[in-house]
């Protein structure tokens, strides 16, 4: 649970570098890759949790600008990745200047239930782990080798001298 404003911004920084490697190695072609076929496409995963950012963030109370005709996904994977190391750099500027350490403590309605910010803004950096993590996957279906954002792929195991990777 962050507990400062400073604690989150850590955590939240750690975290859009990982996403944006993620988004970084994304191709135009692969953002048409779906699990199955009336499932939404790569494309559409990464923009939906690129652009969920300043709308959940307005939702719980800050003023951020809204990305106009979010339900336009792009074409190109740079454009993708582009806004979303835009949105995540507006983000952190939006919390460190309209919310304290104190705000972090304010309980507000979120998802039915009583939440504090701090558990809130937690639940945004889960939001997108978890979309990150699908995005892997439909990279891997689509011929890219993912980045390794907590551990390496599969293919970068033998540059760490491990013939078997574990499972």
């Amino acid at each position: 649970m962050y507990v400062t404003i400073s604690d989150f911004i850590k955590e939240w920084n750690k975290e859009a570098i990982l996403t944006q490697n993620v988004l970084d190695g994304l191709t135009d072609d692969s953002l048409k890759q779906q699990v199955y076929p009336e499932g939404r496409t790569l494309g559409r995963i990464a923009w939906h949790f690129t652009t969920n950012i300043p709308d959940y963030l307005a939702h719980f109370g800050l003023q951020i600008k809204q990305i106009e005709n979010a339900e336009n996904v792009p074409n190109t994977a740079k454009e993708i990745a582009e806004t979303f190391k835009s949105l995540s750099i507006n983000a952190s500027k939006v919390i460190v200047e309209q919310w304290t350490d104190e705000s972090l403590k304010q309980i507000q309605q979120a998802f039915g239930r009583q939440e504090s910010n701090a558990t809130i803004l937690m639940g945004l950096i889960k939001h997108i782990v978890h979309h990150r993590g699908q995005i892997t996957v439909l990279m891997r279906q689509a011929g890219i080798k993912p980045f390794g954002v907590y551990g390496p792929p599969k293919e970068d195991w033998a540059h760490l001298g491990v013939e078997n990777p574990p499972l």
